[in-house]
């Protein structure tokens, strides 16, 4: 796992600031665990340590599913990590330059999609339930919340990078998780990352999470239905494409037409996928982080002084 000095790697740096959580995470290394046993090891209540289970899982350290036990189903824990570098800038943050564009999650130029599917605002559901037509009504645009079951939402992002810019590396953030019928904490879905018709990569989304209330979504929101998702980031650079640290696929910056005056984005649960799990994408009113998606392109400026601290946001 590769972390940054940027907000992305709060999750995980918080994450770790607990004994608690540190204690966990040295007691899987030996061997994957339920939240029982965990709890026992540690001296808590099983629903406290569900607590901790799950703020380690949003980060990435570890990963859970469901297995039969001697009295029912439990949640076993294992380790998704195995180690974890902190990447220091080579020069200071402020001088790193870069065009952002944050993209609502309603804001999609094309779509192809099948139930179960809807899309809602921060104040209402957008149409009804499973009716694929409404992701074309007008309100669409305010949406802070999709779902779908299978195929795939596609987004246009402008490009801002001038002639004498030297492209680095583009950054996309996101708050994902799968779909399932309600909802179902491990539900994997393979999801598909597409830029410029250009495959990134797959991510294997762990559940549909729905164990707790999202810290930003509406109280009027159903209980049975998708709360939160996991923030992730997928880095495109020289060296290929990552998520989180981790290394997707070979493609690099050059591969994917980063010159082009807009990008075409695609997130797809395939036909032809293992799990086909669908796919729920949270922006601002929604989830855990309050956040639309967020597209960074970072260059180095041939023609701007090189002892400048000034960040060229766009």
């Amino acid at each position: 796992m590769k972390l940054d000095l940027t907000e992305q790697s709060l999750p995980v740096y918080e994450a770790l600031a607990s004994t608690v959580r540190l204690q966990m995470l040295r007691l899987l290394t030996l061997q994957p665990m339920n939240v029982k046993e965990l709890a026992a090891a540690a001296n808590l209540s099983s629903a406290i340590m569900t607590m901790h289970v799950r703020k380690l899982e949003a980060a990435g350290l570890i990963r859970t599913h469901m297995a039969p036990g001697r009295s029912g189903l439990q949640k076993i824990c294992s380790l998704a990590a195995d180690r974890a570098e902190i990447e220091f800038p080579a020069q200071p943050l402020e001088a790193r330059r870069s065009h952002r564009k944050e993209i609502p999650v309603g804001h999609y130029s094309d779509f192809r999609i099948e139930p179960t599917c809807g899309l809602a605002t921060a104040e209402r559901i957008v149409g009804s339930f499973d009716d694929p037509r409404y992701f074309w009504d007008l309100e669409r645009m305010n949406a802070g919340i999709l779902w779908f079951g299978k195929g795939y939402v596609e987004y246009k992002i402008p490009n801002f990078l001038l002639t004498s810019q030297q492209p680095e590396e583009l950054s996309i953030t996101m708050e994902i998780a799968s779909e399932a019928p309600s909802i179902n904490n491990n539900w994997p879905s393979d999801i598909t990352f597409t830029l410029n018709g250009v495959i990134l990569g797959h991510w294997t989304s762990p559940g549909d999470y729905g164990d707790s209330r999202g810290k930003y979504t509406p109280s009027w929101w159903p209980a049975y239905t998708n709360q939160y998702g996991l923030l992730k980031r997928l880095r495109i650079t020289p060296q290929g494409t990552f998520m989180d640290g981790h290394k997707l696929s070979d493609v690099t910056l050059a591969e994917v037409g980063i010159r082009d005056k807009q990008w075409t984005f695609r997130l797809s649960v395939e036909d032809d996928a293992e799990h086909i799990g669908g796919l729920t994408l949270y922006g601002k009113g929604f989830g855990n982080y309050n956040e639309d998606m967020t597209f960074e392109l970072y260059y180095t400026d041939a023609s701007a002084p090189a002892d400048s601290a000034r960040d060229a946001r766009q």
